[in-house]
């Protein structure tokens, strides 16, 4: 029998099966020792194979099968540096939700996210959230990311969970597809979701005065289905994000800007780090390339841990100016 995994506990499954019931499974230990890197071998968006389990009193299932991902999206685990979690797989649309001071979010955990699903071949789209909260000088530092990441290609909307903004074009945006959104603790994600959905409820807080931070309130990944023909993931707020599963000689061509331009380096192994005739340095000597994306590629590249948060904004200011 088959069916979709729409919430992972770490020991029990959720899985929607194919009549759209919802049956508890576990896995056999078998999984666990095939050579998986990853701490779950079994992610939100999986499709899996199970049977019954005879041995139960309840009725439970027992997955036997997971079928090849078409993509997914994995991060350092906190606890185990040198191996993986997989956050979720198979999906459509990744929504990273942004937001300025309420908390901070900085362009290298933005770019990071982007990187990451520019190699598993993933749509990313930014929503700035609580545009409501802005002033002038809020409004001012929205806008520039804004550019930067619409100058690059990326499809960037405004929303306001709270006054509905953009909720419709997020809606459009979502709708016949599986949708991920991420971003730090307290931006908004599970209230975002509240919005779309209402009869959801999922659980919200409220940020910290003392540190600007989010709570967290989503403890585990976990897929819904939407009235409006959609599929969306939540996920627990992150604090950082650390680039696995790439080698240095690839990660420029996640760069789209700097995709662009690498066959006009002299060497066709640049790093874009001191090579001479580099057409990524001249194009960021000449403001065709932004301070913070460059920033952010050096840093993946010498491999900065996942906690690394950047103080860096967009335009090369010091968040302490």
């Amino acid at each position: 029998m088959n069916g979709i995994v729409y919430k992972s506990t770490g020991s029990w499954y959720t899985v929607k099966t194919e009549s759209g019931e919802f049956l508890e499974c576990r896995i056999k230990g078998k999984f666990r020792m095939k050579g998986i890197k990853s701490t779950n071998p079994i992610a939100v968006g999986d499709y899996v194979e199970y049977d019954l389990d005879e041995t139960s009193d309840a009725v439970t299932g027992v997955i036997t099968t997971i079928h090849d991902r078409k993509n997914y999206i994995v991060r350092k685990s906190v606890n185990l540096s040198k191996q993986l979690h997989i956050i979720a797989s198979n999906i459509d649309r990744l929504f990273i939700l942004v937001t300025i001071n309420n908390p901070i979010t900085t362009t290298s955990f933005i770019d990071r996210l982007l990187v990451t699903a520019e190699a598993y071949g993933i749509e990313a789209i930014i929503v700035f959230n609580k545009v409501d909260t802005f002033n002038e000088e809020t409004l001012d530092e929205q806008l520039f990311l804004q550019h930067v990441y619409t100058e690059i290609g990326y499809q960037c909307i405004r929303v306001s969970a709270s006054e509905g903004k953009g909720l419709d074009k997020l809606k459009d945006l979502m709708r016949d597809k599986v949708s991920m959104f991420t971003g730090h603790s307290g931006v908004g994600k599970s209230t975002l979701v509240n919005a779309l959905e209402p009869s959801l409820n999922l659980k919200t807080k409220q940020i910290s005065d003392q540190h600007q931070q989010g709570q967290h309130t989503t403890t585990f990944a976990e897929m819904f289905d939407l009235s409006f023909g959609a599929r969306i993931i939540d996920t627990p707020g992150i604090r950082g994000f650390g680039i696995v599963e790439m080698e240095k000689q690839e990660i420029g061509g996640y760069f789209p800007e700097f995709f662009a331009l690498r066959d006009k380096c002299k060497f066709n192994n640049c790093l874009h780090k001191e090579e001479p005739h580099c057409a990524i340095k001249e194009a960021l000597d000449n403001d065709e390339i932004f301070w913070s994306r460059y920033k952010s590629y050096t840093q993946i590249l010498e491999g900065d841990e996942e906690h690394y948060r950047s103080d860096i904004y967009a335009d090369g200011r010091n968040q302490e100016e």
